[in-house]
């Protein structure tokens, strides 16, 4: 899978992102909003501090990558109406739930992009490979979830499966999805021109931190339930044989 973000150096963290259809600052804020209504019950503190740098010294701030609670969320200003969202869990970013609460909350949409390339081996290791693309929506009535729209393929223990719910949009090359062989029904590069139709070139490192801008970083220090042993980036990515 080639063209990933950065060449892939900082998954897991970025094989899997969020991005909310809102500046930086406040998608930042209204994220420690809600955290602080569920941590400060707890002791524990949430700060947004504003950072700058280029997008692999932002990234940098989330390390050491977590084993425990999540410690460390982070909003990167791109140059369209998305904010990116990643955080510090030594595992990899997992944007489904904070997408789908914010997309509620505000009103706005929100997305669940995931890249991972198939590099499991037998006796080897490596990692299950998946493309997908969800679309969260404020909340609708009559309905259990705000999906908008999931377009999904993936290794799931060893076999490929295609999941699609929701109203397809204009774009989308939905003739693809009689393909044959599963893996080839929603591929890396549909993704990527899915998302250009939504505005956003989510594995180009110059999409990132335009010039003048800020990310922020969501900080949280306290007495966490689950203490997990903390990770940098090489560790977790030798866990995962990336």
């Amino acid at each position: 899978m080639k063209g990933l973000l950065l060449e892939d150096r900082w998954a897991p963290v970025t094989s899997e992102m969020g991005f909310l259809e809102l500046g930086a600052e406040q998608a930042a804020q209204a994220f420690a909003t809600w955290e602080r209504r569920l941590l400060t019950p707890r002791g524990i503190t949430v700060e947004e501090l504003p950072i700058t740098g280029t997008l692999e010294q932002v990234l940098s701030r989330l390390l050491p990558l977590s084993g425990g609670e999540i410690q460390r969320d982070l909003f990167i200003p791109t140059r369209s109406a998305w904010t990116a969202y990643v955080s510090n869990q030594w595992t990899g970013t997992d944007a489904a739930s904070p997408m789908s609460y914010m997309a509620r909350w505000l009103s706005i949409r929100c997305l669940r992009v995931v890249a991972v390339p198939h590099t499991l081996r037998k006796h080897q290791g490596g990692r299950y490979g998946g493309v997908m693309l969800d679309v969260f929506g404020p909340k609708q009535p009559g309905k259990l979830n705000n999906y908008v729209r999931a377009i999904e393929v993936a290794n799931d223990g060893g076999r490929w499966v295609f999941v699609q719910s929701g109203e397809p949009f204009p774009f989308e090359q939905v003739e693809r999805y009689q393909a044959r062989k599963v893996r080839d029904r929603f591929t890396f590069e549909m993704l990527q021109d899915y998302l250009r139709h939504l505005g956003l070139s989510p594995f180009e490192e110059d999409f990132y931190m335009p010039p003048g801008t800020r990310a922020w970083l969501i900080q949280k220090t306290g007495p966490f339930t689950t203490v997990g042993r903390e990770y940098t980036l090489e560790e977790a990515r030798a866990a995962r044989v990336l």
